[in-house]
């Protein structure tokens, strides 16, 4: 089960090399994308996103494309669109951004309502319906879509039940001193992902993925899982609590975590790691929470401790 596991670590030490200092952010990342998931940043421009998409990218061996939204930006140069060709007399069918492996969407929040929909449609069916026609993605298909800060200027803010569509979301943030030194003292070099070499390919990939779905979890957990996910609809500072979605995410970044880790089985600190990135995007605070400035990180960590971990020994 973990022969794939070398080739995992190697395309976290070669992004690595072109992102520097952001060590726990890269490896949630790849948590989400060996669990078959999208990631939403949402971060100030010039922190590294594109940098990041182009170095898992060329780590992985995968095509990736990239997407500035802007207001003007269509559904069909999204999925494509039929051209007439004179000479061969015939509609020939032109394929759209999200015909390749890795899509970088930057500043998402920045284009239409409708095109935002498009995006979010593909990302959760891995296909497109152009004139009456269906045609699929290729496999793997994987997402890292970028958004500015809540209330900047031009934005259009992404619906709860699309956000809900990312699996995780984080942010990069500003690189420490150190590493903002070292990217200093590089400059001129070069590109920094010219340095990122090939470590694995789409098909092994696939198979890292595959993996995920043979590592084992207690009713336990699932239990656990479902407790915590719970605890987000009663909370008296939550509106709206995290829906079955969430729970189906926390469970499949739990596993993935384990398999990164070398385990055969889920423990409750996978789940408790994943919460951060899993349940923000998923939960609406009140207005009770909003005017006293309650931060939704803050929530869901006092619900973590309230809920006991379950008791991972052997049945007495």
């Amino acid at each position: 089960m973990f022969e794939y596991v070398p080739y995992a670590q190697a395309v976290l030490a070669e992004v690595n090399k072109a992102v520097l200092g952001k060590t726990n952010e890269i490896n949630e990342i790849m948590t989400a994308f060996l669990a078959n998931g999208h990631v939403l940043l949402e971060d100030i421009p010039g922190v590294g996103k594109t940098t990041l998409a182009s170095a898992f990218a060329a780590a992985m061996g995968l095509e990736k494309k990239r997407v500035q939204f802007t207001p003007d930006v269509m559904p069909s140069d999204l999925t494509g669109f039929s051209i007439y060709r004179r000479d061969e007399d015939k509609f020939i069918f032109q394929e759209g951004s999200v015909f390749t492996n890795l899509l970088l969407a930057d500043e998402i929040n920045r284009t239409s309502p409708k095109t935002q929909s498009a995006l979010l449609e593909v990302m959760e069916e891995r296909k497109v319906s152009v004139e009456g026609i269906t045609r699929e993605v290729p496999d793997p298909f994987l997402v890292i879509a970028t958004q500015n800060p809540s209330g900047t200027s031009g934005t259009q803010q992404l619906p709860e039940a699309q956000v809900d569509r990312f699996m995780i979301t984080l942010s990069l943030g500003y690189p420490d001193f150190e590493s903002e030194l070292e990217i200093a003292r590089s400059v001129g070099a070069g590109v920094r992902t010219d340095i990122v070499k090939e470590v694995t390919n789409a098909e092994i990939f696939k198979a890292m993925q595959a993996d995920i779905h043979h590592i084992f979890v207690k009713d336990e957990i699932f239990a656990y899982i479902l407790r915590l996910v719970e605890a987000t609809r009663s909370h008296p500072h939550i509106e709206r609590g995290a829906s079955p979605r969430a729970t189906i995410a926390l469970v499949k970044c739990a596993k993935a975590a384990a398999w990164l880790a070398g385990r055969q089985f889920v423990v409750p600190s996978d789940v408790i790691t994943q919460l951060p990135y899993v349940l923000p995007h998923r939960i609406i605070l009140n207005s009770t929470a909003k005017m006293g400035n309650i931060k939704k990180i803050d929530i869901i960590n006092k619900i973590a401790e309230s809920i006991d971990m379950p008791y991972m020994g052997a049945k007495k």
